[in-house]
């Protein structure tokens, strides 16, 4: 058997880790990857509308690796009560954080940054923001 092995562009494309083995190089998509296919996406972001701040998000299925390869970043989990404080943690380069599986989570940047991400897509869900300032 011959197998061809070529390089991938991280910034461009996603690699999906298919519950068979298969790692496979595609389009980059922030929402369904396949029922147990794990993503690995790499980012390089400028700005807060790069990171959608100005949105929620949340995994049902998974976990999620939050890289910050290079710059830095703030995480915020969305409290579990109404009218409760954020939880922010503080990522610099080379840190990560994994954020439980259901919880809702946002970005902001203290510089422009590469960051990674790692979970599974299904049911990936974003909520617009309602206490933006």
């Amino acid at each position: 058997m011959t197998t061809t092995t070529t390089t991938v562009d991280l910034l461009a494309s996603a690699l999906h880790l298919h519950p068979d083995g298969d790692v496979r190089a595609v389009a980059r998509r922030m929402t369904n990857s396949g029922p147990g296919t794990w993503q690995i996406a790499t980012f390089h972001v400028e700005t807060d509308a790069d990171v959608h701040a100005d949105h929620w998000e949340m995994h049902p299925e998974a976990e999620e690796a939050v890289c910050c390869l290079t710059g830095g970043i703030r995480l915020y989990l969305r409290p579990d009560e109404p009218g409760g404080a954020e939880d922010m943690l503080r990522l610099r380069a080379g840190a990560a954080v994994i954020v439980p599986r259901g919880r809702w989570h946002r970005l902001e940047l203290d510089a422009p940054s590469d960051l990674m991400s790692i979970t599974l897509r299904n049911g990936t869900r974003l909520e617009k923001r309602t206490d933006t300032h």
